[in-house]
């Protein structure tokens, strides 16, 4: 069943802007999800199949008891984000609860990171929840493992992920791999990939040649551009291979044209008749999140002729932010692109807005899973990897996810159909990764 929604704008602001040391905050409404129907576990987040308890082991496996390190930046730039991050801490964790939460401000920076760390494991603390950003965490990480400390920390940056490390923001990979994996399902093997030349764009580069790889499929085609109007038009008529398909055509109607003649004006409209040839590929992966560049996408793509239905479109994860306005450029209408459904965090929402009254803010979600997902793990065996990494999973507020043994973290995401008015989900989010 297609079911109609809109994301909330700011869900992926939290999921793409933290791979550096800065984050922008949204102030929009959040994502939510539906509590647990366990009483006994926190609100928010439930196992998907029974955790069994696994003793302590001293091969870095975690600890099994101590308190639950919270690192924040309570000041510096980043205190606005840290304060909403420590409200839907609180609220994963309310007090009178077994594991007592230790929140330490970070200061938003590497060095305040580390000393709030060392201070945390030298209490006793048994698992770090956090800190906010890549580089925080990078200052963190030694100490974690030298102590045998497992981490949950915010970042999205998946080049952390190691074992005892699982970087809980939604990735370009999570978003790549579902969204190619549909398309695929329906047929949309041959794929190219239009980027910007950024950082984001070359995640989403090395998680589109991954999963084709993983696919079986062939090598995606990548062009990628600068912002411009001329980069962006030389990128897309060099993915579209428009010289070859289609320019040939082009240059006879010129020709026939130029004739002057009744004779050149009837052959210049029987050749206006003929088809170009579809190009090389039946997907197209832009990787564009800003509107003005994507309406010159919108123009230049069928100027060179790559188009629906021959052409299936696939986006990022941001398009959440932008689909409405989308919708209004007729080339995007039917393009897909991969992200949690909003639908699973409205107790979530409705817990924080009564708490704080305001909606919440960016990634504050991240912070209550991972603040949930601790307690969980406490009160069933410890804060060891073999209770995180439960082959099940959790359901979170943005719906299952799994913490893998390497530190990779496996979400399941729906994925989402631009249409007018607002996106629709074209493939529900999995309730299990066992399923077909």
């Amino acid at each position: 069943m297609v079911a109609a929604c809109r994301p909330g704008l700011r869900s992926y602001l939290r999921s793409y802007l933290i791979l550096s040391s800065t984050l922008a905050l949204a102030g929009c409404s959040g994502q939510v999800l539906s509590p647990s129907l366990n009483p006994g576990l926190p609100e928010g987040l439930t196992p998907t199949a029974p955790i069994h308890p696994v003793p302590y082991s001293p091969g870095g496996y975690g600890k099994t008891s101590g308190n639950i390190l919270v690192l924040l930046p309570l000041t510096g730039p980043l205190a606005p984000v840290g304060a909403a991050l420590q409200n839907a801490v609180k609220l994963a964790a309310p007090a009178g609860i077994s594991q007592s939460i230790d929140i330490r401000d970070t200061g938003g920076n590497p060095g305040g990171a580390a000393a709030a760390a060392q201070a945390g494991i030298a209490a006793g603390d048994g698992i770090i929840i956090g800190p906010l950003t890549s580089a925080e965490t990078q200052a963190v990480v030694p100490l974690a493992k030298a102590a045998g400390v497992n981490m949950l920390p915010f970042t999205n940056d998946a080049t952390l992920a190691q074992p005892g490390v699982w970087p809980l923001g939604i990735t370009p990979t999570q978003s790549v791999q579902r969204v190619l994996q549909v398309a695929s399902d329906a047929g949309r093997t041959q794929l190219a990939a239009l980027l910007p030349d950024n950082q984001f764009g070359h995640h989403l580069s090395d998680a589109i040649t991954a999963e084709t790889q993983s696919l079986s499929e062939p090598a995606p085609q990548i062009a990628f551009y600068s912002p411009g109007f001329d980069s962006v038009n030389q990128a897309v008529n060099q993915i579209s291979g428009f010289a070859d398909r289609g320019q040939g055509l082009m240059d006879q109607i010129k020709a026939a044209k130029a004739q002057g003649t009744p004779a050149g004006r009837a052959k210049a409209r029987d050749l206006q008749h003929q088809q170009v040839p579809p190009p090389s590929f039946n997907a197209l992966f832009i990787g564009e999140t800003d509107e003005n560049t994507l309406a010159e996408i919108a123009n230049f793509l069928p100027y060179y002729d790559v188009s629906a239905p021959q052409v299936q479109f696939l986006g990022p994860a941001p398009w959440a932010n932008i689909a409405v306005d989308m919708a209004h450029q007729p080339v995007f209408l039917g393009a897909l692109y991969a992200a949690p459904d909003p639908a699973a965090a409205q107790a979530f929402q409705a817990k924080y807005q009564a708490a704080y009254g305001a909606a919440a803010p960016a990634i504050a979600d991240v912070a209550f899973d991972a603040t949930a997902l601790a307690r969980v793990a406490g009160a069933s065996g410890g804060y060891t990897s073999n209770v995180l990494t439960a082959p099940s999973g959790f359901t979170g507020t943005d719906g299952l996810v799994v913490l893998n043994p390497d530190g990779s973290v496996k979400r399941g995401l729906a994925v989402f159909s631009i249409a007018a008015g607002a996106p629709v989900i074209s493939a529900p989010a999995p309730a299990s990764f066992n399923q077909p």
